[in-house]
């Protein structure tokens, strides 16, 4: 697999009773589990399946931006 370093948003969803990870940099990339670690490895998988799909699609693929630190 390769060395995903995008962005990964985890938070508890009551609506869902799931953990919902998001991908924010890969639209529509998301995944869930019944708890934190398994919401992650789910993640993982999904975003890897994101990426194989938009290359067989020919499309761009986003740059990871990972966070920007601001020191006032």
């Amino acid at each position: 697999m390769k060395d995903l370093k995008y962005e990964i948003i985890i938070y508890w969803s009551e609506e869902d009773a799931a953990y919902i990870a998001e991908a924010p940099e890969l639209p529509g990339c998301m995944a869930d589990g019944p708890n934190y670690e398994s919401a992650l490895g789910n993640m993982e998988t999904v975003m890897q399946e994101w990426i194989e799909t938009a290359t067989s699609l020919n499309r761009p693929i986003p740059v990871p931006k990972g966070r920007k630190l601001i020191f006032a």
